[in-house]
């Protein structure tokens, strides 16, 4: 980015902040104080009638950006050199439009952090004005805030972000990204001193150009102790200070294409040693840990690197490395909505043209139907005419028959001249039928192409009708399709439910059948043990029983022998017998 676009940016944001009713206009004495503030900071020898004199043709009054921008250039960038604090240039123009912008209502960063991210955007903002940052700026520049709060990216919640800020305006203001970082949007759960630390490092990464900072050991020059000190890596310059605040500054390590960075083997108690070698002294210095003696080391070396190749620090070649690919695209866009206004206005042209030939076509047509009837009417007078003749003739033939007696040698010469006059109107005759027939072939010929053209019209109608109605028929054939698969699943999970429930039933019947079989088994063998203990029983009864005298009435021969029981007992039995078959039977 060169001096000149990085000064324009604040002095941009300082010159609108006068324009307090936005007329794009600020007072003579407003300017003159902006401009000795700017050739204040800028180490400027400051002219105080220099603006009065670049004026002096104008009216009094206020003057525009585009009437202040001549004097600017002229009295001002074009004597400006880079001997002066760019951060207090930054803190000049941010006071100025601070006042005026800044809404401090539920910010959660402090005005500090607040400057920090101004001096980002304008960073980061596109040059043109008036200044907004693109969609992959604000990625870009979250994404860093997020990485150096230790955090982790979430690509998903910027795209909805980036979804929403496209419906509205597609970019943002330095004060509404001041916003959006300091009411917390992207950084919720995170407490105020890691978003301002997080801040602070993004500001010296992109503004400061620092590369690396953090605490060392430095061993002294003089008294060779070890001392702790705050290191903060540039592009040309290793510096350290007292402490992270940067308020006392020891010394600085100047890097240039001579000096070197090496590592050093454990000494003196201390480990992770290594020095930067520079052509007047080295410096030995000493990480807390091998990693960050490594971070430090590779640091410096890729900071020689890019100064033996003369390259600018990555992030800046980053940056334009995006806004040239930004141009490319939106050249690309451009190109492609001007061929496609071409395409459209040649569409346009063709079709004036298609409509200029078909009324060329009707007037041709129109012209042709004309001539054909005045032909037509020219053929019947002639035919009139030619009739008229005949009768006339036929008059005056009928009177020179009258006076064929007297004048017989004048007869002969006119019956000679009344053939030949005879032979000449058939020959036109038959020239007029042939023309009358051409004619009409070529009114056969005119209706028949009249007839084509009106049947390719009603064809093309049609066929439009029938592409229609297959378009249609297309959306109502895939609707049906879609409800037919519908169905055809829902039958298909009715019918395997169906079958599940089937084998189930079938598993079910088939357990019942089996117990079915085992309790008709039960049943079977306790018939036999009652049957047969039964017939142990009653043996046992009959056996046990004394021998008494029987009736002298005929004796019952029974399966107990004779005389074994009474009439009456043995019916008991056999009632008893009967009950206990009736009982045993439902069951089989």
């Amino acid at each position: 980015m060169a001096l000149r676009d990085e000064l324009l940016k604040p002095i941009w944001h300082a010159f609108t902040a006068l324009d307090l009713d936005k007329s794009g206009k600020v007072s003579k004495s407003q300017l003159k104080v902006l401009s000795h503030n700017l050739c204040t900071v800028m180490r400027i020898p400051h002219d105080p009638v220099a603006l009065e004199e670049h004026f002096k043709h104008d009216d009094v009054g206020p003057v525009s950006t585009q009437g202040y921008m001549p004097y600017l250039n002229k009295f001002i960038l074009d004597k400006v050199q880079d001997n002066f604090d760019r951060q207090d240039f930054n803190r000049m123009c941010w006071t100025l439009c601070a006042r005026k912008n800044l809404n401090r209502t539920h910010l959660l960063i402090s005005d500090e952090d607040a400057f920090k991210i101004w001096c980002i955007f304008n960073f980061l903002s596109e040059e043109k004005y008036p200044l907004a940052i693109v969609t992959e700026e604000i990625e870009y520049f979250l994404r860093k805030l997020t990485e150096a709060m230790g955090g982790s990216w979430v690509e998903e919640r910027f795209e909805d972000y980036k979804l929403e800020l496209s419906i509205k305006q597609q970019s943002l203001s330095a004060w509404e990204l001041i916003t959006l970082v300091g009411t917390g949007t992207f950084s919720k759960g995170v407490d105020r001193q890691t978003l301002s630390m997080g801040i602070t490092e993004v500001f010296h990464e992109l503004i400061l150009d620092v590369f690396k900072q953090g605490y060392m050991m430095k061993k002294g020059h003089k008294r060779k102790n070890w001392t702790e000190r705050w290191f903060l890596l540039r592009p040309n310059s290793m510096s350290y200070y007292v402490s992270e605040d940067l308020a006392e500054k020891k010394g600085d390590i100047v890097l240039n294409a001579n000096c070197c960075v090496e590592s050093l083997p454990d000494k003196e108690g201390k480990k992770c040693l290594f020095y930067v070698k520079c052509s007047d002294k080295s410096y030995e210095i000493n990480a807390s840990d091998k990693k960050r003696k490594q971070e430090w080391i590779q640091a410096i070396q890729m900071c020689l690197s890019l100064m033996q190749l003369g390259r600018t620090v990555p992030h800046r070649e980053s940056l334009q490395k995006r806004r040239d690919l930004r141009q490319k695209q939106q050249a690309e866009q451009e190109e492609l909505e001007l061929r496609m206004r071409e395409l459209q206005t040649a569409n346009e042209n063709k079709q004036h043209q298609l409509e200029a030939l078909r009324k060329k076509l009707e007037e041709a047509a129109a012209n042709a139907a004309e001539e054909e009837r005045r032909l037509l009417q020219t053929q019947t007078e002639q035919q009139d005419r030619y009739r008229m003749d005949l009768e006339r003739e036929k008059m005056v033939r009928q009177e020179m028959e009258e006076q064929v007696a007297q004048k017989s040698s004048e007869l002969e010469q006119y019956l000679q001249r009344v053939h030949e006059l005879e032979d000449m109107y058939h020959r036109l005759e038959d020239a007029l039928e042939d023309e009358k027939r051409a004619r009409q072939d070529e009114e056969t010929v005119r209706r028949l192409q009249a007839r084509l053209l009106e049947e390719e019209a009603v064809k093309r109608a049609e066929l439009e009708q029938i592409h229609l109605h297959q378009q249609r028929a297309i959306s109502e054939t895939e609707v049906e399709k879609q409800e037919l698969r519908k169905e055809g699943t829902a039958k298909e999970n009715a019918l395997q439910a169906a079958m599940l429930q089937l084998e189930q039933l079938e598993k079910e019947r088939q357990g019942a059948l089996e117990q079915y079989q085992e309790v008709v088994q039960k049943l079977e063998d306790a018939a036999n043990n009652t049957r047969t203990w039964k017939h142990k029983v009653a043996h046992h009864e009959g056996l046990v029983r004394l021998v008494q005298p029987g009736s002298k009435g005929p004796q019952k021969i029974t399966n107990w022998g004779p005389a074994s029981f009474t009439e009456a007992e043995l019916s008991l039995r056999e009632k008893d017998w009967q009950e206990r078959k009736n009982q045993a039977t439902p069951g089989l």
